[in-house]
């Protein structure tokens, strides 16, 4: 039997053409997934006939993966109001208690409601989640979080590593941040990358660098995203960068808007594919609105213009 025979008839091993039976059991290769192998013997000898077609079906089906639409964002749904999580980070709130993030919206009514429920001076103060005392030191907070990784929480193991990063043990932030992105945090995948980027506690690594920006991409980071696309302009391989900045226009990036906008001008985004990615957008942007948070940025704009 040829190798291209092998290869079209996986009930067969596609070096010896074993047939599969109730003594024989056929694995895939884990690479590609189009021929399957008796033993490990068989796998190594095929190898050198196999590996182009390996490597090409293993990349198309990475793409695949890749540029598959997310359905939102890596930070989810506000667990309050179950609207999507605003794309800033930094407007939310971490409670420490449970791992939970809350929108700013949330944040600012529980804030004002335990302004109108103060009692002797004190606000009401607890988790609008699990209702647990809000801590109000810093040493307990990060008691905290350390309770959390202690359990493998991947936000809290997160947490420690930007903590870590902070203090500059980037050794030790990077061990977290390793643990998290194990677990599945997008952002820890996303801060690995900026790790191996500049070198922080690690050598720089760039295919390490891409990886772990494409994993953080693939849940829904814009900012992975984007930067993703930035790399294939970077390789004048535009096709590609496009459709990462579409994805990420598609979450609500603005900034990412702009480069499919250029796209759009030179030719590598159609008219079709423009509109429809501008209607995403905007969707997306009112899908992350309500009157709460509108207040709440309200205000904390208006805090910033008075600094």
């Amino acid at each position: 039997m040829s190798a291209e025979e092998g290869e079209e008839d996986t009930s067969c091993c596609a070096s010896c053409g074993t047939a599969e039976g109730d003594e024989i059991k056929l694995k895939k290769c884990n690479g590609c997934h189009l021929v399957r192998y008796c033993s490990v013997k068989c796998q190594r000898e095929h190898r050198p006939k196999h590996k182009r077609a390996c490597k090409e079906r293993a990349a198309e089906l990475r793409d695949e993966i890749l540029f598959k639409q997310p359905e939102g964002s890596h930070l989810g749904d506000c667990p309050i109001c179950c609207l999507p999580m605003p794309l800033d980070r930094n407007v939310s709130t971490l409670q420490t208690c449970c791992s939970k993030i809350i929108c700013p919206g949330c944040d600012f009514n529980d804030l004002r409601r335990a302004k109108e429920l103060q009692v002797g001076g004190e606000a009401y103060g607890k988790c609008l989640f699990c209702r647990q005392a809000v801590p109000k030191k810093a040493e307990d907070f990060i008691t905290n979080v350390m309770k959390r990784a202690e359990v493998n929480d991947p936000i809290a193991l997160y947490q420690m590593g930007v903590h870590r990063r902070d203090e500059g043990d980037y050794s030790g932030a990077f061990q977290y941040l390793t643990k998290a992105a194990d677990l599945g945090d997008a952002q820890a995948h996303y801060d690995l990358s900026c790790f191996y980027h500049n070198g922080l506690g690690v050598k720089k690594d760039k295919k390490k660098e891409v990886y772990h920006m494409e994993q953080a991409a693939i849940e829904g980071h814009v900012l992975a995203r984007n930067n993703l696309g930035c790399v294939e302009e970077e390789n004048g391989r535009m096709e590609r960068a496009a459709k990462h900045w579409i994805i990420a226009v598609n979450l609500g990036h603005s900034h990412s808007l702009d480069a499919v906008k250029s796209c759009y001008r030179q030719g590598f985004v159609s008219k079709e594919d423009l509109a429809k990615a501008l209607r995403a957008h905007q969707a997306a942007l009112d899908a992350m609105k309500s009157p709460q948070r509108d207040e709440a940025n309200a205000i904390r704009d208006y805090m910033k213009s008075r600094k």
